[in-house]
């Protein structure tokens, strides 16, 4: 305040924007510093293989001493041709044309409150030079860490049964956990299904030709081809094999940070899980159907408000 009038009202009358007027109390940036965030910029850049966004730079810039805002962060990345690639248009894999029983979507009903509650799993194919391989994903759709995978020539059954016995040796949940996919033939076979109702786990499946109830998935495809496959080619199977292993266990799940864990990765933010109240890690999800009322416990206990006498 200056006397009766406010920085805003004087601003206003001097036809000046607020920001220049702060701007110009700030003492100018210097060739040197200029330099020296620069430098950072390209050196965060290259640790990740230009994976990054802007977003993802500011982050790691903040957590360096840097103090600047995303504005100044993208402009200098344009300007240094640090921007990242622009995903490619994604191709339907999905065969949902089949006999075998199709289960309810769960996953959209659920409000998650710790790992191990729900997995999301899909299929997506990768073009080599000579020929078309298929890559089948689980992750922990709480945490966002890839807990199981597998790279074949062939989109079978096989292929997504290596991807769940890895996630379970690695997890080994309690029962009750939801794993949820898309209607693939591979997903509804009996020999899939078998393997998770022995382990207590309960199905799910997302409705017919909709892809946003297994967004969680399709948005770790979108990064894993954006960030290491549409950069890089690889001369076959093995080759890409030793790529995705380093991009998945190495970097995503160990450093990339993530917008929806707070800018933070999936290890890390696991580690930061367990670390805290035991109340937090071990509530159960919750389940509930819109309409009707009703609120489930997802780990099997008795409804936590009680069935209607008679539904509409």
């Amino acid at each position: 305040m200056q006397g009766s009038l406010s920085i805003e009202r004087m601003c206003w009358l001097a036809r000046v924007s607020r920001a220049g007027f702060y701007r110009s109390l700030e003492p100018l940036y210097g060739v040197q510093q200029d330099m020296e965030l620069r430098s950072e910029m390209q050196r965060i850049a290259l640790q990740n293989r230009c994976r990054y966004g802007y977003r993802r730079i500011k982050i790691e810039l903040q957590e360096r001493g840097f103090y600047v805002n995303r504005k100044r962060v993208l402009r200098l990345m344009r300007e240094d041709n640090l921007l990242s690639v622009r995903p490619r248009k994604l191709v339907v894999t999905t065969q949902s044309r089949h006999s075998l029983q199709v289960y309810l979507n769960l996953a959209r009903r659920m409000k998650l409150t710790g790992i191990n509650q729900l997995w999301v799993a899909d299929i997506t194919y990768i073009r080599l030079q000579r020929e078309f391989v298929y890559l089948a994903v689980i992750l922990d759709a709480y945490s966002r860490k890839v807990i199981g995978w597998a790279l074949d020539r062939s989109m079978t059954t096989a292929l997504i049964l290596t991807a769940l016995h890895q996630a379970l040796a690695e997890r080994q949940p309690p029962p009750g956990l939801v794993h949820h996919s898309d209607r693939g033939v591979q997903y509804a076979s009996a020999e899939y299904v078998q393997v998770l109702q022995q382990h207590g786990i309960q199905l799910s499946m997302s409705r017919a030709g909709n892809p946003y109830d297994n967004a969680t998935c399709e948005s770790w495809i979108k990064t894993l081809k954006v960030e290491e496959i549409y950069v890089n080619q690889y001369q076959d199977l093995e080759d890409l094999q030793g790529h995705t292993k380093e991009f998945i266990e190495q970097y995503y799940n160990r450093f990339r940070l993530h917008s929806a864990l707070d800018y933070r990765s999936p290890e890390k933010f696991e580690q930061q899980l367990a670390a805290g109240p035991a109340s937090d890690a071990s509530a159960a999800a919750i389940l509930s159907f819109s309409g009707q009322g009703e609120i489930y416990q997802c780990n099997g206990e008795q409804p936590l408000r009680p069935l209607p006498d008679s539904l509409p």
